[in-house]
């Protein structure tokens, strides 16, 4: 195999991968709709294939979709255990709230085939 088909073949890795880090993305937009679903299914493929990404400009928006996973899970328990105190609400519209400001900084990011800067 000739150096030109390598490349040829790490860029056509790299445009699936990105693919997918799209995909994630686009999961959870449509976890807003679904319940959630699709959050956990995104963040299953992020685990399933983070070592694919190693050393690459996705490697960031990987681990940045898997720390929004966890910063929605966390707010939104942290807000059903206190929606009764009367603060869960306001909990869980900045849990929404940051859960956007990741989605549109990380798809910003990614379509611009740049590294989340962290």
């Amino acid at each position: 195999m000739n150096k030109s088909s390598t490349d040829q073949t790490d860029i056509e890795r790299l445009h699936s991968l990105k693919r997918l880090a799209t995909s994630v993305y686009l999961c959870q937009i449509l976890s807003f709709a679904f319940a959630g679903l699709p959050l956990l299914i995104g963040v299953v493929i992020n685990f399933m294939r983070q070592e694919d990404v190693k050393g690459t400009f996705l490697e960031s928006h990987f681990d940045w979709q898997i720390k929004t996973v966890w910063i929605a899970l966390a707010g939104l328990a942290l807000s059903g255990l206190t929606f009764e105190l009367g603060i869960g609400f306001f909990i869980l519209i900045a849990t929404v709230m940051l859960m956007v400001y990741r989605i549109v900084i990380g798809w910003n990011a990614l379509n611009s085939d740049q590294p989340i800067n962290d």
